[in-house]
């Protein structure tokens, strides 16, 4: 799908709730009952980060690599 993730997952990236790159390759998905993430890149899960802002961190700078 070509366009912006972004876009549809604008309330939870605002509420902090999720995360999700424009080409939709890296997402970060919540935790049940913790306020931990899950990284996902290209469907694989890759990393667990502590809180919304460190997972928003390790997706930008792991896409820099890039």
């Amino acid at each position: 799908m070509k366009g912006n993730y972004q876009t549809f997952y604008k309330e939870a990236i605002k509420n902090k709730q999720g995360y999700v790159t424009k080409d939709g390759s890296w997402a970060a998905v919540p935790l049940m009952n913790s306020k931990q993430f899950a990284i996902i890149h290209n469907g694989e899960f890759v990393h667990t980060s502590r809180n919304f802002d460190c997972a928003k961190t390790y997706i930008l700078r792991e896409n820099r690599k890039k």
